[in-house]
C-alpha cells in the first residue's frame, strides 16, 4: 500500500504517518528529511540527491510519505499513491499543536529535527498553517484523476484504509 499524507503545518502528518507505519508495518518518510541535511547546520541536500532518494522510495512496494509540500518534485507521490489523505483539523487546533511542539522542543523535553526559533514559529503558524492553500492541493490531485480524502483525525484515515484493504 502506498499512502500520501498532505496537510498544513501542525495538522498531525508526522504523528499519523508514524502511527500508520507501526499499525500496517509500512515504512514512512518525511519530505522535510529529504530536503534538509539535519547534520549540517540546516543546509539543503543537493536537488539531485533529494530526487534520487524520493525515486528510491517511490520504487518500493509500500510507503507512507508525509509533508506539506506538493511541488513539482513531489508529484510522483501523488501519481503513485493508492490513498491520499489531506489532513485538515480546525485551524485553532493546529495553532495549539504548533505552539505545543515549539514549547516542548525549545525546553528540550522533546527533541526535534531542527532548532526551533521564534521566527520559525511565526512562519509555521502564518504561512504554513493559516495561509495553507488546501484548494490548490485538491485541484492538483484531481489533475492526476486521483481521489483524496479530506480528514480531520486518525479514525477517519483508518476507516478509509480498511475500506481500501477490503476492496483489494
Amino acid at each position: 500500500m502506498k499512502i500520501r499524507i498532505i496537510g498544513p503545518c501542525g495538522s498531525g502528518k508526522s504523528t499519523l504517518a508514524r502511527e500508520l507505519s507501526l499499525r500496517y508495518d509500512i515504512p514512512f518518510y518525511e519530505i522535510d528529511n529529504l530536503i534538509w541535511d539535519r547534520s549540517a547546520d540546516q543546509r539543503k541536500f543537493p536537488e539531485a540527491d533529494r530526487d534520487a532518494k524520493l525515486r528510491s522510495i517511490l520504487s518500493s512496494d509500500s510507503w507512507i510519505v508525509e509533508g506539506v509540500q506538493y511541488k513539482d518534485w513531489t508529484l510522483g507521490t501523488i501519481e503513485k499513491a493508492d490513498l491520499i489523505f489531506l489532513l485538515k483539523p480546525h485551524v485553532l487546533k493546529r495553532d495549539l499543536w504548533i505552539i505545543k511542539r515549539f514549547m516542548l522542543s525549545r525546553t528540550g523535553i522533546r527533541p526535534w529535527n531542527y532548532k526551533q526559533s521564534f521566527g520559525n514559529l511565526c512562519k509555521m503558524m502564518v504561512r504554513w498553517n493559516h495561509q495553507y492553500e488546501i484548494e490548490a492541493v485538491t485541484g492538483l490531485i484531481e489533475k492526476y484523476r486521483k481521489t483524496s480524502f479530506v480528514v480531520r483525525n486518525k479514525a477517519e484515515v483508518i476507516r478509509e484504509i480498511e475500506k481500501f484493504n477490503e476492496s483489494v
